[in-house]
């Protein structure tokens, strides 16, 4: 496969950009219809719909499995008892000196899974636990530090926080608008400028998790924040971005037997499973406003998550090699060739199946034996804290058992009508195995100015304006060519 150059200008990147709502793919299910008044989106309306938290509460009081068994996962948690006291931080460091994200993401998991549990058992205690936590942090965070791999952490943290919120929006004690400022300055503005810059890093330096935690957060927050035009920005990057999240380029072979190749399948399984699990959010992130990027591309994502599926519980699937560039702008370059899928331990897995396997059966009536197969391997799903006590147990909200099987018959015209669509004014244009390390990869390098490490971190580079990069050789060709758009400024909280 032949390799591009491109080269963007940086007036060219700060254009803004926006994207209509998805087009209905193959299946049987219709995409919300969103209603016709200006301004907010659908609240809640994240992960979970209003009319998902009915059914999660219906059920577990008619005693109805599987929810019964993954509402005892989610109490059985210790992260979901009331009570839990958070411990914010004004800067949280992930990557290098002075770590301290550990602290983040056990809290806002405990948030999350008081959240859930307050609206499932209808104790308001719980739901009161989780607002105290988020208004602690909301109070103090101001800035995310490290290597590289702020940005993971900006990604992974800033999505888990919009949907712990997005749980408790309505509570007469929570800080809302103090929320939005956090999540817009803190974590927003740091995985949109990722999506932009790359880190100073050639476009395919960094695997396809990467760019997908970013792009969960810029969707997570753009909702939660009611910005159109952030939202509009994320969906057209899932399209048509050049890094190596968007679709067709994490997804770059359809195989003639229906299965799609997972571009990272060639790295490792964790990082694999990762990846599939945070395209499964942000598409159904997006489906529950009106968007529908399940079925995007002939169901491109059906195809490639039950290639992983397959493939990760042993099952034999074809890759066609592929080879990367690597390096920084202006520094530093090399070259990766992929020829294979990697070796799988099939015991290994993450929740990440039952809301992927639930879409594509119960909403659109599909056929998807490797994904039915995958969930049922890993029911009763849990959540942070039940698959170890590193950063990877903690990449996924978890318990889909609970909060993603449905009936058929409820989901056929699928979830509440969402108040506003995803349009705006458009202008053409890591993790480690659950319970294992970091999810950057290994070897990452230590934070100095413009410097990537050849395992595809790239280190602290300040002010760096990217002016040019190398696309990948061995991907798939970028739709349309259109780049993800640099938000516009927002005002930064003083830090102090």
């Amino acid at each position: 496969m032949s390799h591009v150059t491109r080269q963007i200008s940086r007036r060219s990147m700060l254009k803004a950009t926006g994207v209509a709502a998805g087009a209905v793919g193959i299946g049987t299910a219709a995409i919300p219809t969103p209603a016709t008044a200006a301004g907010a989106y659908a609240h809640p309306g994240l992960l979970h719909t209003r009319t998902d938290l009915a059914r999660m509460a219906a059920k577990v009081k008619a005693g109805a499995a599987p929810y019964t068994a993954g509402f005892a996962k989610l109490t059985a948690n210790r992260h979901a008892q009331s009570g839990w006291t958070a411990n914010p931080q004004a800067t949280v460091i992930r990557g290098g000196e002075g770590q301290n994200y550990v602290t983040l993401y056990n809290d806002i998991h405990a948030a999350y899974q008081n959240a859930l549990r307050g609206h499932i058992s209808g104790d308001e205690a719980h739901l009161d636990t989780a607002v105290a936590i988020l208004n602690a942090w909301s109070a103090e965070l101001t800035a995310l530090g490290g290597n590289a791999d702020r940005f993971l952490a900006a990604g992974l943290y800033g999505y888990q926080f919009a949907n712990a919120a997005e749980l408790v929006r309505d509570h007469p004690d929570f800080e809302l608008a103090r929320a939005q400022e956090m999540l817009s300055t803190v974590f927003g503005t740091v995985s949109d400028d990722f999506l932009v810059r790359h880190n100073g890093a050639v476009i395919s330096n960094y695997w396809t998790n990467w760019d997908l935690t970013a792009m969960c957060c810029v969707l997570a927050t753009g909702l939660f924040c009611d910005d159109k035009a952030q939202v509009a920005r994320a969906v057209e990057y899932f399209k048509h971005g050049e890094g190596l999240g968007s679709i067709k380029n994490a997804i770059p072979v359809v195989y003639d037997d229906g299965l799609a190749e997972w571009l990272e399948a060639g790295r490792d399984q964790g990082h694999a499973l990762l990846g599939v699990g945070l395209m499964g959010t942000f598409c159904e992130m997006a489906w529950n406003q009106g968007i529908d990027l399940y079925g995007y591309d002939d169901n491109r994502f059906f195809k490639g998550a039950q290639y992983v599926a397959k493939w990760s519980m042993g099952g034999d699937v074809p890759y066609t090699a592929n080879t990367r560039d690597k390096g920084a702008i202006n520094g530093w370059s090399g070259r990766e060739t992929v020829t294979e899928a990697a070796p799988v331990d099939p015991a290994s897995t993450r929740p990440i199946w039952a809301m992927i396997a639930n879409h594509y059966t119960k909403r659109r009536g599909m056929s998807a034996s490797y994904l039915t197969q995958a969930a049922a391997k890993s029911a009763p799903e849990g959540g942070g804290g039940d698959y170890g006590p590193n950063s990877g147990g903690f990449d996924q909200l978890g318990f889909g058992t609970l909060a993603f099987t449905r009936d058929r018959s409820e989901d056929t015209s699928a979830s509440p009508s969402p108040s506003a669509t995803a349009s705006t004014s458009a202008s053409p244009s890591a993790s480690a195995p659950a319970g294992g390390s970091d999810p950057r990869p290994q070897g990452s390098a230590p934070s100095s100015a413009s410097s990537v490490s050849s395992d595809g971190d790239l280190a602290a580079t300040g002010s760096n304006e990217v002016v040019g990069w190398t696309a990948a050789a061995g991907v798939a060709a970028v739709a349309g060519g259109v780049l993800f758009m640099r938000r516009r400024d927002r005002v930064r909280r003083e830090s102090q």
